[in-house]
């Protein structure tokens, strides 16, 4: 069965095409430090073909939510590099998402910083920050000198998640509202310069920002997230034309850098958008299937023998069942996420959910 085949993306040789998506979990502290538990969980989901780590912020400034873990001081990548030595002990492989996060902040969420954007343009509703729950800011509008600083700190903290902490490569989060879809969107990005206005301009920074972090860490350990048509945290995309064009133009500018992977999530895999961009991307495909959509193990099955994709990149599943490569290659029960404990502090629907046991499970 494909889904259970080896994979090659770039640098990394997958033993099975189930990748666990990059999922929020909040457990690393005011300090964002992975500790114990951190360690724990992603160490019981080694089996897993590939993890991709929480997005993890590239300065302060970047910095999304309470409890976020970083990669830009010495004692967050100290803690890193104890996740991916366990994960490694157990044979898997770990990327960090490398996610700056852009308006969807608030200066009691991230130390005191600006919060910074494409444009002057707040998300309509509140976020939760470290003195309770706060409207959203007017970002500060980067100017056109002020964006290679920003492009630096992604590739600051690339180098530094690869040498420093360990990991097998990064994933830039271009999708989901944050800062680099915020480029994309011609809802959050109402620029009159070279970054904005045109579907080639607003695709513009995203490139640059891939095509520094290649030129520092090699293609082969970099790939790239993105979520046409999500809609979510007021990054719309509702022309279907622009779109297509937006995202034709990221890909296909792309395309000739030869990333690890592309992944896409999009709740229609089979649909044009997300073939025409796996056409134009000419290179490893990996498919998420939709955002608060539970991906099961029959529709991850018919992704890759249908030929939509090359890997199936999973979120609750991955959350609930460590051992989810094994369950989902012998068809064995799995159990049922608790979406409370999603963001709760403690080991509580973190490191708790167990493993198969044939012997309970019969009982």
């Amino acid at each position: 069965m494909l889904l259970f085949s080896p994979l090659t993306l770039g640098s990394l040789e997958l033993p099975n095409r189930v990748v666990m998506a990059p999922l929020t979990r909040v457990r690393s502290g005011s300090a964002g430090v992975p500790g114990d538990i951190v360690v724990e969980h992603y160490r019981q989901r080694a089996s897993l073909g590939l993890i991709v780590s929480e997005g993890t912020y590239p300065s302060h400034a970047g910095q999304g939510f309470p409890g976020q873990p970083g990669l830009v001081e010495d004692d967050q990548l100290a803690g890193w590099k104890r996740v991916t030595d366990a994960v490694h002990d157990e044979g898997g492989r770990i990327v960090a998402q490398v996610m700056h996060a852009g308006r969807v902040t608030h200066p009691d969420t991230n130390g005191g910083y600006e919060v910074v954007a494409p444009s002057a343009i707040a998300i309509d509703g509140s976020t939760r920050t470290n003195t309770g729950k706060q409207p959203y800011p007017v970002p500060h509008a980067l100017a056109e000198e002020e964006l290679p600083g920003i492009i630096s700190e992604f590739v600051t903290a690339s180098r530094k998640a690869i040498d420093v902490a360990g990991f097998d490569g990064v994933e830039l989060h271009g999708a989901n509202g944050y800062l680099l879809h915020e480029f994309l969107s011609p809802d959050s990005n109402q620029r009159d310069d070279a970054f904005g206005g045109s579907p080639e301009k607003r695709a513009r920074f995203v490139i640059d920002v891939v095509t520094a972090v290649v030129a520092e860490v090699g293609a082969g350990k970099v790939g790239l997230r993105i979520s046409p048509e999500h809609n979510i945290q007021d990054a719309l995309e509702t022309e279907a034309a622009d779109v297509h064009a937006t995202y034709t133009t990221l890909v296909t500018a792309l395309a000739p850098l030869n990333l690890a992977y592309l992944s896409v999530l999009h709740a229609e895999p089979s649909g044009t958008l997300v073939q025409d961009l796996r056409a134009s991307f000419g290179g490893p495909f990996l498919i998420n299937s939709g955002f608060g959509v539970i991906t099961n193990r029959e529709e991850a099955i018919a992704i890759l023998e249908d030929g939509l994709g090359d890997a199936v990149v999973v979120g609750r599943p991955a959350i609930a069942n460590p051992d989810l490569a094994r369950r989902w290659r012998e068809n064995l029960p799995e159990n049922e996420p608790n979406p409370a404990t999603f963001y709760a502090p403690g080991a509580e629907g973190y490191t708790d959910y167990p493993f198969y046991d044939a012997t309970v499970n019969a009982g």
